[in-house]
């Protein structure tokens, strides 16, 4: 039977066979189905959080240098449900056969082709083995050969040279000489301490840093070697490296001031030759201060292409520069996208790369001396981790919209016959009622356009009336929109309507908006959802006005906070994630003193007034609504303490509160965190607005709640 995969644009269906068949047999297999009848059917129905457990996952992409096949990694929830167990797979470009495994493992990744495409080099954790393998499978099957064993530290990033040895970017203690071999079982006598000397000491997803840093090694897989390119230093990590075409030169990122544990900002691009002696010097590019990232070698290896951003709030462009060093040229002056996912079209005639756009996220191509930008693909959803075939022609990369996850995709370079080559998740699809969003815009006060967002209850009807959530998305950065995100849709078959915007200091709408918010946190980016309530109110009258909801994560928490201690129209919130104290959120996350200064305009002792002033906690006296506090142990970017402070206030001012600690997770749950637990969270966010929703007590109201 053929596979039903849901189209980007709304109200279209695409078939995609599974085998050649021509028109009059899709037609008659459609002809066929239209007259099932309703009782062989299993009808639509909506999302609930255990549907989490059947998703599949397609991750990076890689597509062979010929342009013929797709490796990619495919993700499952294992049977414990505490984790996730990833496979590398490959489907033909041509869809000349199904995707099919060419792994066995539970945890291969990052798939690397090598320059000819005839092998195939990727990353392993073995199931009873100590350390981290790479492995070489040849394109055409069978076993995989291992070439490298680590035993201590891991692996960052993986390159094949064009001679086909491979660079390897190790996260390694410095002082280790050899990674290959075991640390000694025996370690000296010492006490169960970390001793703090810089002010970047801790990271999310890995809580206290200990010496690990990341280096360029070489490996030799046919022979085994393994040498050290750039020495182990201390004082900062090489990053983002890029061999150049010809194989004799790796560009890389480093701060070479020693200051980036001190959390500075600026760093350089720096230059070595491949075959590098031990104690031989990098050379800097010297560029102007600032930060350059991603950097990639144009074809003909004359110049390097990469993002650059003069300061850490500043508007970033793509800019090109001499291998050799010089003055930069700054392509992108005219247009105000903030390019990310950048690389060339082989010939160097053009450049692509994806950008946040109005609550979408798309593919663009631009002549390679910057100037117009022309959108190829995603225009009603979300690309990601594009990748183009050495040889150039077709292009492989993953999309999303709000009603279909993540699957493989390609196209033809100009943008021609874009199509599927996964529908993995297309089972779980046809049975659930997902719903598309809907957009509206609407004036703020200082006369910006914003762009908001509503999910409809699942079988909504007009002669009814339903619950609205305010759900408000993190950052202040970043941008929602027509992306998958499962709690939107599990929360409308619920029986709510979603309502979400943009608010000012988003992506997607121009630097100017993106800046619009800064150190004025509470300010403009509050106004804005509040006016997103009204916008939805005004223009639907199906919105019962009295069954209001809120909740948000990270800055969206925060938000929630701070939304409650100036209106009591919400029914109940649940805060997520969030900072109620930006004095001791600036003295516990992981943030440095450095960041806090720019973000807030200084230091505590600078700017005490600001910090406080736009805390929740200062104002948390006038809070009535009952509030969920959600939290994870794990969290260095809004620490545990930020959650314990608000459910403390509340409890002291007598507020209905209660709070779960997720244990081991952190900042990332709802999106990465172990499946039965980003389950357990959407079912507390369920059945906190379940019980807050049914019936307001009479002791509650009595307290003044409407």
């Amino acid at each position: 039977m053929p596979t039903l995969f849901l189209s980007p644009r709304p109200g279209i269906l695409l078939l995609r066979p599974t085998t050649l068949m021509s028109r009059a047999i899709v037609w008659g297999l459609l002809s066929l189905a239209s007259i099932t009848p309703a009782s062989a059917q299993q009808l639509p129905r909506g999302m609930v959080p255990e549907d989490l457990y059947a998703l599949i996952g397609v991750q990076t992409p890689a597509i062979s240098p010929d342009g013929r096949d797709v490796v990619f990694i495919k993700s499952v929830i294992a049977e414990d449900r505490r984790s996730r167990h990833t496979t590398l797979w490959t489907v033909s470009v041509d869809n000349s056969s199904a995707p099919r495994p060419l792994t066995g493992g539970t945890r291969d990744r990052m798939p690397r082709w090598s320059p000819r495409g005839d092998r195939l080099a990727f990353v392993s954790s073995v199931e009873g083995e100590d350390g981290t393998f790479i492995f070489i499978l040849p394109r055409s099957g069978g076993e995989p050969q291992s070439a490298l064993r680590l035993r201590q530290g891991g692996i960052a990033e993986m390159a094949w040279t064009p001679d086909e040895r491979l660079l390897l970017t190790l996260n390694l203690d410095p002082a280790v000489e050899d990674p290959r071999i075991p640390a000694p079982d025996r370690e000296p006598l010492t006490p169960d301490r970390t001793v703090i000397r810089s002010a970047v000491y801790q990271a999310e997803g890995e809580g206290l840093l200990g010496p690990a840093r990341t280096h360029l090694w070489i490996l030799d897989p046919q022979v085994g070697s393994l040498a050290r390119l750039t020495p182990g230093d201390p004082r900062w990590n090489d990053r983002d490296a890029q061999i150049s075409p010809d194989g004799r030169t790796v560009v890389f990122r480093r701060d070479g001031s020693g200051e980036e544990y001190e959390g500075a900002f600026p760093q350089d691009l720096w230059t070595l030759p491949l075959s590098a002696r031990p104690d031989e010097v990098p050379t800097p590019l010297r560029l102007p201060e600032g930060r350059p990232s991603g950097a990639k070698w144009v074809p003909n290896g004359r110049a390097l292409l990469y993002r650059f951003a003069p300061g850490r709030y500043a508007r970033a462009h793509l800019q090109e520069v001499d291998a050799r060093g010089g003055l930069p040229r700054t392509l992108t002056l005219d247009t105000d996208l903030d390019p990310a996912s950048f690389f060339w079209h082989p010939s160097g005639r053009h450049i692509y790369f994806t950008a946040d756009h109005r609550g979408t996220h798309v593919l663009y191509q631009m002549a390679a001396n910057g100037g117009s930008v022309v959108p190829l693909f995603g225009e009603d959803g979300a690309v990601s981790s594009p990748s183009q075939a050495s040889q150039g022609g077709r292009l492989a990369f993953l999309y999303e919209n709000e009603v279909n996850p993540p699957e493989l995709w390609v196209m033809e370079e100009d943008g021609r016959s874009p199509r599927p080559l996964t529908a993995f998740n297309a089972p779980l699809l046809e049975r659930l009622n997902l719903n598309r969003v809907e957009e509206f815009e609407f004036l703020n006060e200082a006369s910006f356009l914003l762009q908001g967002f509503l999910v409809r209850p699942v079988e909504w009807r007009a002669d009814e009336t339903y619950p609205f959530v305010l759900n408000i998305k993190g950052g202040p950065g970043g941008m929602w929109g027509r992306r998958w995100f499962p709690e939107f849709q599990i929360l409308s078959a619920a029986g709510y309507a979603v309502g979400f915007v943009n608010y000012r200091g988003s992506s997607g709408y121009g630097h100017g908006f993106q800046a619009a918010v800064r150190r004025d946190y509470g300010g403009a980016d509050a106004r804005d959802n509040i006016l997103l309530v009204e916008a939805a109110l005004a223009r639907h009258r199906w919105i019962d006005r009295e069954r209001l909801f809120i909740t948000g994560g990270s800055h969206g928490g925060f938000l929630t906070n701070w939304l409650t201690t100036e209106t009591t129209r919400f029914r109940a919130a649940v805060t997520q994630r969030s900072v109620s104290n930006w004095i001791s959120e600036a003295g516990t996350q992981s943030s440095p003193p450095a960041s806090m200064r720019e973000e807030f305009g200084g230091t505590l002792w600078e700017n005490f007034p600001l910090y406080w002033e736009r805390s929740p906690l200062a104002r948390a006296h006038r809070v009535r609504t009952p509030t969920l506090v959600l939290h994870s142990d794990q969290d260095v970017i809004t620490p545990l303490g930020q959650g314990q402070e608000w459910f403390y206030a509340l409890k002291a001012l007598g507020v209905p509160t209660e709070m779960v600690i997720f244990h081991g997770e952190g900042h990332e749950l709802s999106r990465s965190g172990r499946p039965v637990n980003m389950v357990a969270r959407l079912h507390h966010i369920l059945e906190w607005f379940s019980r807050w929703d049914v019936a307001v007590d009479a002791e509650v109201q009595a307290d003044g709640l409407p």
